[in-house]
């Protein structure tokens, strides 16, 4: 592999117009593709396999049009203290805020809240809501309709009446790019040129990682002209993409640098790079391919969509690194080096590294008790925020607190009860009784429920095989009480001969949330085995891949605890953009722990492998560790910083999903880079001496060998595995 790798670095140098012209071009044709063809799914999350999802394709067959996905808005309306909506004034009102809203482009229908035949008031007669179909909205229509509907909202609010437009209009196109992720993108361009001391050097890395993230998302998105994607999933590729493109051009860059520095000219050194440093890319880069791809296990289908996009993104990142960037370096040459280094003939010995490092290992090896105990117990403190972690398919009433969404949707639940804008559909089949009788059967047992607020018939199927009921809860839809309810109907009202399925909205969000606990589960063993299984093919040792799994589980946690206390429980609201104090989406352990492991296993391989490459060299286990650290763990640093920033421009997004994620990654990153791979890994190496590096010899007899350093390569140079200074 080393040896291939080698020759590609070679023919990328040699064949540098071709290939750097190649990559345009297909930049070129995704971008074509994509613009003329990209198609979003309009649907939403679907976790299929669940009763709810299999009821809801009953409700369709059964009881057609008669579950619209006709997008709709509302207007509510409340009347000042002491008066009633019904009075003359009130009604006045809102019939001219009707004829109003009748008017504006795309409407189909607007609701009389006063007709008998659908009436919409509160109980108390302090409150109407308006009910407005739209049809055939496109993105350019949804500004103006949501301006007009504002106005009419602040004409009301000017009469002295409360109102608010409740439901949204949401686009099918994310923003991708927004200022804060280019922010981030400055912020780790800087993090490069401090590093590399050389704008050229920094430049290309930049340069690399931004057109292979073009060319990731650009397929992504071209290729859902074929089958359409979720509005979501370019998101996640874009991060990590930019990300890793960064962090892969860093580590091949720098190895470049210090061959030049080892003497060798531009051509050598680029082959010699590819064969060491971009195998260690490709290992890297195929771990977190495994990771994303492996979201497709879990049978979720938006889950493996955005794994499979990511890790798309991924690849090209690692091809960009192993191609384009040797391309770039060859016409670059010397100028990669500090100017004060160009014009030298350099040799090794001028490489030189950061004070702190040797600082930092010498004090963890005085006392490495004391560095893992205490490193581990910050971790385990991050993570505490874990424990009250709330999840949610969706937010109820919409993701910002303070959205004029929200408060119509509070106000209902107020004057209509928590749960009537939440219902759930029940469903009754019958194999010898009437489904009539079936069903007031099943309505009447639902009835005596706890937390039922009211039984509604509503209606039989055209071939009179499936009943109806509209069943609302007292609680809202997020309520412990409402999914013992749920499950309560499942299992406790079914007649003899009857089968009762219950759906809807709220019951689809349970069993979703639900599932995706479950395929948490799941997913965490899976990578757990599969990090044991990778890092002792790599490592040959058993107690090195275990400290490093458990160093994985400490920076899931410690992602998983950064963001429950800033987007569950309201942390540094002053400096986050996105709505806070909602439930995380229910997704987002699952993608996290996918990335997280992938990120890890990077610095696992890129800090320890020098250190064991040293101790089988003849190093002691105490002096291997230290020359190891001193060697490689400023990439990890710089690594670390620069996926931090990137991650970080992207927290500050003002979409709640998309800062979580990266909320979460820019803390696991963190906690692994620093906290866990530079404090915990060599003071755990310190203290295990020796037996770190223990395995039994049957095992090392079957074990494949993975040439992850390039020793396989003709020139044995046993040059430091990267040095960026």
């Amino acid at each position: 592999m080393a040896t291939l790798l080698s020759r590609l670095g070679r023919f990328s140098a040699r064949n540098r117009v071709a290939v750097i012209v190649g990559w345009i071009v297909l930049l070129g044709i995704f971008a074509v593709t994509a613009l003329t063809g990209m198609r979003f799914s309009t649907g939403t999350f679907d976790v299929p396999g669940t009763q709810s999802s299999k009821a809801l394709e009953l409700l369709d067959s059964k009881f057609p049009n008669q579950h619209p996905d006709a997008k709709s808005l509302q207007l509510v309306v409340e009347t000042p203290a002491g008066e009633e909506i019904t009075s003359a004034q009130a009604r006045e009102d809102i019939a001219t805020a009707t004829e109003r809203i009748s008017g504006i482009v795309r409407v189909s229908a607007v609701s009389d809240p006063f007709d008998p035949q659908q009436l919409f008031l509160s109980t108390d007669l302090t409150t109407a809501v308006i009910t407005v179909a739209l049809q055939d909205v496109k993105d350019s229509d949804v500004p103006s309709i949501e301006t007009k509907m504002a106005s009419i909202a602040d004409d009301l609010r000017g009469d002295g009446y409360t109102a608010e437009v409740g439901n949204t209009l949401e686009g099918s196109v994310p923003e991708i790019l927004g200022p804060s992720e280019i922010v981030g993108a400055v912020i780790a361009f800087i993090v490069l040129l401090l590093t590399f001391g050389s704008l050229v050097a920094a430049g290309a890395n930049m340069g690399g990682a931004l057109l292979g993230v073009g060319v990731g998302i650009l397929g992504v998105l071209a290729a859902s002209a074929l089958s359409p994607i979720g509005s979501i999933t370019p998101i996640l590729a874009v991060m990590l993409g930019l990300a890793v493109g960064i962090d892969y051009g860093l580590f091949l860059l720098a190895r470049v640098r210090l061959e030049l520095r080892n003497g060798k000219n531009t051509e050598d050194a680029i082959s010699r790079a590819v064969g060491s440093a971009g195998l260690s890319v490709v290992f890297a880069g195929a771990t977190v391919v495994v990771a994303l791809a492996g979201l497709t296990v879990v049978g979720i289908p938006f889950l493996g969509e955005m794994g499979i996009a990511a890790a798309a993104s991924v690849i090209v990142a690692v091809l960009m690194a192993v191609t384009f960037l040797p391309a770039i370096a060859s016409f670059a040459g010397r100028r990669l080096l500090p100017r004060r280094e160009q014009k030298q003939r350099a040799t090794a010995t001028q490489t030189r590294r950061p004070r702190f490092l040797p600082a930092w290992i010498s004090t963890i090896r005085k006392r490495p008790g004391l560095s893992f105990t205490g490193a581990a117990a910050v971790l385990i403190v991050v993570s505490l925020p874990v424990l009250s972690m709330a999840t949610s398919l969706s937010t109820p009433g919409g993701e910002d607190p303070h959205s004029t969404q929200r408060a119509a949707y509070d106000l209902i639940a107020e004057k209509f009860g928590a749960g009537s804008q939440d219902p759930l559909v029940v469903l009754v089949e019958g194999d010898r009784r009437p489904v009539g009788t079936l069903t007031s059967e099943v309505g009447a047992r639902i009835a005596k429920l706890d937390t039922v607020s009211s039984v509604i018939p509503s209606g039989t199927s055209g071939d009179g095989t499936v009943g109806r009921l509209t069943v609302i809860s007292d609680a809202g839809p997020l309520a412990e009480s409402t999914k013992a309810l749920v499950h309560a109907i499942r299992d406790g009202v079914a007649p003899s001969g009857a089968h009762v399925v219950v759906t809807g909205a709220t019951a689809i969000g349970i069993d979703s949330d639900e599932r995706l606990r479950d395929a948490l589960i799941v997913y965490v063993a899976i990578i757990v085995g599969l990090a044991l299984i990778l890092l002792i093919v790599l490592f040959r040792s058993i107690l090195v891949p275990i400290i490093a799994t458990v160093g994985f589980l400490l920076s899931l946690g410690a992602g998983l605890g950064t963001t429950t206390a800033v987007f569950q429980w309201g942390w540094f609201d002053s400096i986050v953009q996105a709505p806070q104090g909602n439930p995380l989406l229910s997704l987002l352990p699952v993608i996290l722990t996918g990335i997280i492991f992938g990120l890890a296993m990077d610095y696992q391989v890129f800090l320890v492998s020098r250190m064991r490459e040293a101790y089988v060299h003849g190093a002691s286990p105490r002096d291997a560790v230290v020359h190891g650290f001193r060697e490689s763990a400023v990439v990890v640093v710089a690594a670390a910083g620069i996926m931090a920033a990137v991650f970080g421009g992207f927290a500050m997004s003002p979409s709640s999903l998309v800062g979580s994620i990266a909320l979460g990654l820019a803390a696991g990153v963190v906690a692994d880079a620093f906290i866990v791979r530079m404090i915990i890994m060599p003071a755990a190496l310190f203290l295990l001496g020796k037996s770190a590096w223990w395995i039994p010899n049957w095992l090392d007899r079957i074990l494949p060998v993975v040439d992850v350093e390039g020793d396989s390569l003709s020139d044995k140079t046993h040059g430091p595995l990267v040095s960026v200074t």
